[in-house]
């Protein structure tokens, strides 16, 4: 399983449960830059290749201004 991991970086996003599903609806808008895994809640999973980190890592900027989300990068 790792080998298939490794080619992946993931993002962790805390939104209010209300925000779910527009926060869903922007990263799968943006065809090819992450996938969104729902973990309870508000709080949110997202993988995407590590090519395509700046732009995700954008998006997630743009929505934590518009919807509050709590952002961890680590």
């Amino acid at each position: 399983m790792e080998g298939v991991l490794s080619g992946l970086i993931f993002r962790k996003v805390r939104v209010p449960p209300r925000e779910v599903v527009f926060l869903k609806g922007v990263i799968e808008a943006s065809e090819g830059v992450g996938a969104v895994f729902a973990d309870a809640g508000g709080d949110l999973t997202i993988a995407t290749l590590t090519s395509q980190r700046d732009e995700l890592d954008r998006i997630l900027q743009d929505l934590q201004d518009e919807t509050g989300a709590l952002l961890d990068f680590t």
